[in-house]
């Protein structure tokens, strides 16, 4: 017999299994730059993270190359013929030479005293 725990925690597995779930979880992909990687990028890096992540870093085109590389091996689905335009959006976008990022605030209220 099923205990009362179990059938919830099957149900949350359930819930948290679907696509639809992580899908309302993830920011829109607007929030990565407009651009002919976009799609990819989405797909490649929203999989797995959520875009501030992404839109926080200021890496150099070596350093992007690298977190692309390691991604790939870590499971990112990129494919060999896109692997550089994805490096280039990603170094265009998010390099050196963009200001810092800056986080939007959840509430104008945070922060004052």
């Amino acid at each position: 017999m099923w205990k009362p725990s179990a059938i919830l925690m099957l149900g949350i597995a359930v819930v948290m299994l679907s696509p639809a779930f992580w899908a309302q979880s993830k920011l829109p992909s607007s929030s990565l730059p407009a651009g002919p990687m976009q799609a990819k990028a989405n797909t490649a890096c929203l999989e797995c993270h959520d875009a501030p992540i992404i839109a926080q870093q200021r890496l150099s085109k070596a350093a992007w190359t690298k977190e692309v590389d390691k991604m790939v091996k870590w499971g990112a689905l990129v494919d060999a013929a896109d692997r550089d335009a994805l490096i280039e959006y990603l170094s265009v976008n998010f390099g050196t030479d963009k200001a810092p990022y800056v986080p939007a605030r959840s509430s104008a209220a945070k922060g004052k005293h």
